[in-house]
């Protein structure tokens, strides 16, 4: 029955359907091995599936032309428009430097005056009045040396001296006694009383009684100069402060052995006005002169400033470093400040040569060496300049620009010399940010 009413199916289908469907195949006879399945392909699906490739082929054909154009058109308008692109640059304007150089170096103080001092004088120490740290006045003892042998040295001495006296007296007797004797035997000689070689011995004897009494005093004046250098040798036995100062080292104590010109004693300096040492590089030292205020700074006392006054200098720059040494005098009166101590000079050097002041941001460094940019009349000029001094967030220049200059701050890699720009005061621009902020 079921066969039957797909037989009638069959035939109640349309011709042109029927074609299109496949005939079912026979069944095998019982028993008999199924054979292979084959799956037919007619020629108009063929022709519908070449035909559905081919479309596809031109669509992707259509539309990668299409993108290619479009992307041509797009260099094309992107190469026009930056052929007319007029970038805007940030522009300062440069300045001319102060007529005062303020350069900071380091320094060095010192004491305004200082004495190592030695014995003079062989001998024991017999007292010592001072100590490390001691303050000191013009004159005071520091120490007192003892030498009896010198005491002895100085009464022989004196004793001679006594005795060279003694015998001026008596040489000055003797020439008195060769005169009255010359007087009178000259008058006898005339008369022919006396013969002529009794009056020449009396002669000669007056002669040399006078030379004796010159050697005398002579031999009077020697042994004085010799009890001169003995006492001043005993004056040496106390040893006083030259000058005004402190004691900064001491190396001998009581009882020490001291010989005159070898043995180290003490140490004195005069702190009440502090020298200190700087050395001033070449750019700056044709400007340093007497006069010229300097400030000076302790960074362990950053609060408190010490004023002084460059009073003397080399006149001469040391080849190996090309500095000019330069000392300024600074009042102490406190003692806070002390010899020995690293400082930072605050020189203020009137200014020899014009320079201007540029941000560091305007340097470009390239082959040609340092350059600016100067932003002028729309148009981008690079002019080669030579940095002065480094500031970190300005530089100064020579050469090249002049005030008013607006120079272009961090000008891209692309920026040539004649290139169009549009400026923009950087001051401006960042007062715009810090609104819209």
């Amino acid at each position: 029955m079921n066969d039957l009413n797909r037989t009638n199916d069959f035939e109640s289908v349309p011709q042109k359907e029927r074609d299109d469907q496949p005939v079912p195949a026979a069944k095998p006879p019982v028993g008999t091995p199924p054979a292979a399945s084959h799956k037919v392909i007619r020629p108009r699906s063929l022709w519908l599936l070449g035909l559905g490739a081919l479309l596809l082929l031109a669509v992707s054909v259509a539309y990668g032309a299409s993108q290619h154009n479009a992307q041509a058109r797009q260099v094309m308008r992107t190469a026009e428009q930056q052929r007319h692109f007029v970038p805007t640059v940030r522009v300062a304007k440069a300045r001319a430097a102060d007529g005062e150089m303020t350069v900071s170096l380091p320094g060095t103080t010192l004491a305004f005056a200082s004495a190592n001092i030695f014995a003079r004088a062989n001998g024991y120490i017999e007292t010592r009045k001072v100590d490390i740290g001691d303050r000191v006045k013009t004159g005071n003892l520091l120490a007192q040396i003892t030498a009896p042998e010198l005491d002895h040295q100085i009464a022989q001495a004196e004793a001679t001296l006594s005795q060279d006296h003694a015998t001026l007296q008596q040489t000055q007797a003797s020439r008195e006694l060769a005169r009255v004797t010359n007087d009178r035997d000259s008058t006898l000689v005339k008369k022919g009383w006396l013969t002529p070689q009794q009056g020449d011995t009396d002669r000669l004897t007056l002669d040399a009684q006078q030379a004796a009494i010159a050697v005398a005093e002579s031999n009077i004046a020697a042994q004085e100069a010799l009890i001169r250098v003995l006492r001043q040798q005993k004056a040496y036995q106390s040893v006083v402060a030259p000058f005004d100062g402190i004691i900064t080292q001491r190396n001998i104590d009581t009882g020490s052995l001291v010989q005159s010109g070898t043995t180290f004693m003490f140490t004195l300096m005069q702190s009440d006005v502090i020298r200190t040492q700087v050395y001033v590089p070449q750019d700056a030292a044709f400007g340093v002169a007497a006069g010229v205020d300097a400030v000076v700074h302790v960074p362990e006392n950053p609060d408190r400033t010490f004023p002084g006054k460059v009073t003397r200098f080399a006149h001469a720059l040391a080849p190996g470093t090309r500095t000019l040494l330069t000392e300024i005098d600074v009042p102490n009166p406190d003692g806070a400040l002390s010899p020995g101590m690293y400082v930072t000079v605050e020189l203020h050097i009137p200014r020899t040569t014009p320079s201007i002041i540029v941000p560091a941001d305007a340097l470009v460094f390239s082959g040609d060496g340092v350059q600016v940019a100067v932003a002028r009349n729309g148009i981008a000029h690079f002019k080669k300049v030579i940095v002065a001094r480094d500031f970190g967030t300005e530089v100064e220049v020579r050469d090249g620009i002049k005030p008013g200059d607006e120079v272009i701050l961090k000008p891209v890699v692309t920026l040539a010399d004649g290139s169009k720009v549009q400026s923009q005061d950087a001051a401006v621009q960042t007062s715009q940010r810090d609104h819209g902020g």
